[in-house]
C-alpha cells in the first residue's frame, strides 16, 4: 500500500514538475522551416566554387538529395530503431544505464531527436535538469516535425570538425566530393564523426577515424543496411582524404574578396550567415590561366635572382619520432604557397640535397635542380646563406616532372582580362599569392605604366593631323634644370641610340622614346593631360609635362586594361564589373546584373581613331617589341604594347584580342631595379602570351571593319581629311646636327633647347 502511494506520489511530482517545465521550453515553430547560418559563396559564371565566407561551413542538402547509404550509416551507429521509437528511446536509455553502472558496452542513450534538441536549443552540460529539458523538446519536435524533417535537420545541423556542419560540407572537406558521391566506406568515416569530430577526424586522426569507421562498417552489416559482400569490400576500401593543395580549386582568392567586400557593403554583417550565393562574371578556365602563368612567370624571374638563402635553421634530434616533431613545428611557422612547397634539409653536398615534405614525404634535388641554390652550396657561402642539415627550403616541381630548390619570391605581380566589349571581368589575379600578401594589386598598385602609356599620346596625335605615315626624328633632346625647375634630363631610347626620322608606325613598333616625346611637344602636354582622360585615367595622376610621353604618371592595371579596352571595341569605354547575380540559399534570385551593349556606353575616341590604333599597335605584336606575340600564338588578331618604366622598376604589357582585354605588370611593392636585362618583353609578355595560348583556344581570328572616314593610301590608313594635308614630318630640320654632329651627350643648339623647354614647362 505504501509503496503503491509512493509510486502515485513520484508521478504527481513528475506531472507538477513536467507541468511548469513544458511552457518554459523555447519556441521550435521556427524549425518547420529550418534555416542554420549559411556561409556565403562566391562563384564563376560557370558555377565553380571560387571562395566561401562564414564562421560555419555548410551545405544545406534536402533529405531527398541525401544518399540512402549516409543516412545508413547514420542510423547504424547513432539511432538504429529512428523510425520506430517516439524520440525517446527507452530501450537505449536502459542499456545506457547499465553501461553507467559497468555491466554492458553501451551504444549510447540518445536519438538523433534528442540530438537535434540539444544541439540547436540546449548546452552540452551533463545535469540532470538539462536532461529533462531535452526529453521534452525531443517530444515536442516529434510533435511538430516528421521524422524526414528531423532527420535532414540532424543530417544539416551537426558539427563534423573543420568547421564543416553536416555531411554534405563534410564530404567536400574531407574527400573533396559532392555528398551524393560517396561510397559505403566514406559514408562510414563521415558517420564516425558526430560523436567526437577531433578524435576520429580522418586528416588528423587517421587510424582512430579508421577505427570507428570499421565498427560502423560492422553496425551496418548487422542492422541489415548492407550485406557480408558490400561490408567486405567497404572495409578494404582505400579512403582517399582531402589533405594539402587541392589540385582541383581554382584559384580567385583576390576576385572572392572583391565580391566579398561588395556584398557585405549591401548586406552587412548577415551575407556571411543567411547563406547568399554570389555569381561573379570570372571564367574559371580563363582565371586559372591566368594564375597558372603569373605564378610561372614570377618563378621563371625568382630563378635568375641570387640566392638569399634558407628561410630558418632548426635542430634536428637523431631520433626519428623527434625529427618529425621539430619538422612539424618549423614547417607550421612556413606553409606552402601554392605549388611552391616548403620543406626541410636532411641530407645536403654539392651534387645532391635530400629534403623531407610536412607529410612525410622524402624529395632529393640534384642536376638542374641545384641550379637555383647553388650559392648556397658553396663552401665560401655566409652562415645565413649555406645551406645545411636543418635548413628550411622551398621546393616546386618543374615541367619536366623533378624537383628544383628555389625561394620565396619577393618580387610581386598583378594580371587582370576583361572582355572590352561589356566590361566583364574574366580572369584577375592580384599578387603572389594571397595568403603570403592581400594587397591586390589589380585594383590598387599605383604604377608608372612606362611605353605601355604611349599609345594614348599617339591616339591624341591622330586628331591633330598626325597619321602613321608621318616621319619623326629619332634624335636627341636635352632639358636643363634652369627649365625643368629640378635635375637636367636628358632622355634616352632603352638602347641608348638614336635612328634619326622614322614613320610614326616604327616609332611606336620599336617604342622610341624621343619621337614620343617630340609627338607630345607638338600635341602640348595639357592637351594630352585632357585626352587620357576619355580612357578611364585620372588627371591629377598624369601631370602636364613632357615625361608623361613615357609613362611618368601613375596607374593601375585595372585602369590600363579599361584603357585598352577602348582601343579593342572601337572607341567605347567601359565599366568593369565583376558580380553577375546573387541568389539566396534555395537558389532564388535577389539581384541580376545584365551586360550593357558596347554601343550604349559612353564613347571616349572616334570609331576611326580606334580602327588606326588598332593597326599601330598590331604592328607591335607582328614586328616591334611584342613580336613574340604573334610569332607564339600564331594569329594575327592580337594587339598591344610592352612598358618598362625608368630603371626597370615597372614591367608591363596590356594588349587584347577583339574579345579579351589583358593586361600584366611585375614589380616590388617597394619600387626597385627589376635588374638591367629585365623588360616589359622579357618579363610580362610571356605571361600575356601564355594566358591568350588557352584563353583563345577555340576563338576564330576576327578582322577589323573599316569604319567611316578613314581611307588607305599607299598601304597605310589616313583620316580621309589628312590623307594629303596631315603632318608629313617633325623634327627633321633638326636631324642632320642631331645625326652628324651631336653625340648622345651633347646638348642641342641653345636656340633649340630654349623652344623644346618652354614646350616642356607648358
Amino acid at each position: 500500500m505504501l509503496a503503491a502511494a509512493g509510486a502515485v506520489a513520484t508521478a504527481l511530482l513528475i506531472a507538477v514538475a513536467l507541468a511548469f517545465a513544458y511552457p518554459n521550453l523555447p519556441d521550435i515553430s521556427d524549425l518547420a522551416d529550418y534555416r542554420p547560418k549559411l556561409p556565403l559563396r562566391v562563384y564563376s559564371s560557370e558555377g565553380a566554387l571560387l571562395g566561401e565566407f562564414g564562421e560555419e561551413r555548410r551545405n544545406l542538402t534536402p533529405i531527398s538529395e541525401i544518399p540512402k547509404v549516409m543516412t545508413d550509416a547514420v542510423l547504424a551507429i547513432e539511432d538504429t530503431r529512428f523510425f520506430e521509437h517516439g524520440g525517446v528511446d527507452y530501450k537505449g536509455m536502459l542499456r545506457a544505464v547499465m553501461a553507467n553502472l559497468g555491466r554492458v558496452k553501451s551504444q549510447g542513450a540518445s536519438t538523433i531527436t534528442m540530438q537535434v534538441a540539444r544541439n540547436v536549443y540546449l548546452s552540452s552540460e551533463k545535469t540532470f535538469t538539462r536532461k529533462i529539458y531535452e526529453i521534452l523538446l525531443t517530444y515536442k519536435l516529434e510533435h511538430l516535425l516528421s521524422k524526414n524533417q528531423i532527420l535532414e535537420i540532424y543530417m544539416n545541423q551537426i558539427y563534423l570538425g573543420n568547421r564543416a556542419y553536416g555531411f554534405a560540407a563534410a564530404s567536400e572537406t574531407y574527400f573533396g566530393k559532392p555528398l551524393k558521391s560517396v561510397s559505403i566506406a566514406e559514408a562510414a568515416m563521415l558517420a564516425g564523426l558526430p560523436k567526437a569530430p577531433s578524435t576520429y577526424n580522418p586528416i588528423s586522426n587517421p587510424k582512430r577515424a579508421r577505427m570507428r569507421q570499421q565498427l560502423i562498417i560492422d553496425r551496418m552489416e548487422e542492422t541489415g543496411f548492407i550485406d557480408a559482400a558490400q561490408a567486405a569490400a567497404a572495409r578494404k576500401e582505400a579512403v582517399h582524404i582531402r589533405t594539402g593543395q587541392d589540385s582541383t580549386r581554382i584559384h580567385a582568392e583576390y576576385v572572392a574578396e572583391m565580391a566579398r567586400q561588395l556584398i557585405y557593403a549591401q548586406y552587412g554583417a548577415e551575407a556571411y550567415t543567411r547563406g547568399l550565393n554570389v555569381y561573379t562574371t570570372l571564367s574559371a578556365s580563363d582565371q586559372e590561366a591566368a594564375y597558372q602563368a603569373l605564378r610561372r612567370g614570377i618563378m621563371n624571374y625568382e630563378r635568375r635572382q641570387h640566392y638569399r638563402g634558407p628561410e630558418e635553421f632548426i635542430e634536428l634530434p637523431q631520433d626519428a619520432e623527434g625529427i618529425d616533431d621539430a619538422i612539424d613545428d618549423a614547417l607550421a611557422d612556413h606553409p606552402d604557397n601554392g605549388d611552391v612547397l616548403s620543406a626541410v634539409v636532411l641530407e645536403v653536398s654539392k651534387r645532391k640535397m635530400i629534403a623531407v615534405r610536412g607529410n612525410g614525404d622524402t624529395i632529393e634535388i640534384t642536376g638542374d635542380g641545384l641550379k637555383p641554390v647553388q650559392s648556397g652550396l658553396s663552401d665560401k657561402a655566409p652562415p645565413n646563406i649555406k645551406l645545411r642539415r636543418g635548413a628550411v627550403i622551398r621546393v616546386v616541381r618543374t615541367d619536366k616532372g623533378e624537383w628544383e630548390a628555389t625561394q620565396l619570391p619577393e618580387v610581386e605581380g598583378a594580371f587582370v582580362a576583361l572582355d572590352p566589349r561589356s566590361g566583364a571581368i574574366k580572369a584577375l589575379v592580384g599578387g603572389f599569392d594571397f595568403d603570403k600578401n592581400k594587397f591586390n594589386h589589380v585594383t590598387q598598385a599605383w604604377r608608372q605604366p612606362g611605353s605601355s602609356f604611349k599609345p594614348f599620346i599617339y591616339s591624341a596625335a591622330l586628331e591633330k593631323g598626325f597619321t602613321p605615315a608621318t616621319v619623326i626624328n629619332d634624335g636627341p633632346l636635352f632639358f636643363d634644370s634652369a627649365f625643368t625647375g629640378g635635375q637636367p634630363w636628358e632622355p634616352k631610347n632603352y638602347d641608348g641610340k638614336f635612328d634619326g626620322p622614322m614613320t610614326m608606325r616604327s616609332a611606336l613598333a620599336r617604342s622610341k622614346n624621343m619621337v614620343s616625346i617630340r609627338i607630345l611637344q607638338a600635341v602640348g602636354p595639357r592637351n594630352a593631360q585632357e585626352w587620357v582622360t576619355r580612357f578611364g585615367f585620372d588627371a591629377d595622376k598624369h601631370l602636364a609635362y613632357l615625361t608623361m610621353a613615357l609613362g611618368a604618371g601613375s596607374v593601375t592595371p585595372m585602369q590600363m586594361a579599361v584603357g585598352y579596352s577602348v582601343f579593342a571595341n572601337g572607341g567605347y569605354r567601359v565599366n568593369p564589373w565583376l558580380i553577375s547575380k546573387i541568389t539566396d540559399f534555395k537558389g532564388r534570385v535577389l539581384a541580376e546584373t545584365q551586360p550593357i551593349p558596347t554601343d550604349q556606353f559612353p564613347r571616349a575616341i572616334e570609331a576611326r581613331n580606334a580602327f588606326i590604333m588598332d593597326s599601330l599597335l598590331q604592328e607591335v605584336t607582328r614586328s616591334g617589341t611584342a613580336a613574340r606575340a604573334q610569332a607564339t600564338l600564331k594569329r594575327p588578331d592580337l594587339y598591344g604594347k610592352t612598358g618598362t618604366t625608368n630603371d626597370a622598376w615597372d614591367a608591363w604589357f596590356a594588349g587584347f584580342q577583339p574579345s579579351l582585354a589583358a593586361v600584366t605588370w611585375i614589380g616590388y611593392d617597394t619600387p626597385r631595379n627589376l635588374g638591367s636585362r629585365e623588360t616589359g618583353g622579357g618579363l610580362s609578355l610571356p605571361v600575356w602570351i601564355s594566358f591568350m595560348d588557352r584563353a583563345l583556344k577555340g576563338v576564330p581570328v576576327m578582322e577589323p571593319t573599316v569604319p567611316a572616314g578613314v581611307v588607305n593610301a599607299g598601304g597605310e590608313w589616313f583620316y580621309q581629311e589628312y590623307a594629303r594635308n596631315g603632318v608629313a614630318s617633325l623634327g627633321l630640320e633638326d636631324h642632320a646636327a642631331s645625326a652628324s654632329v651631336l653625340a648622345p651627350q651633347d646638348a642641342p643648339a641653345p636656340e633649340e633647347r630654349n623652344k623644346i623647354l618652354e614646350l616642356f614647362r607648358n
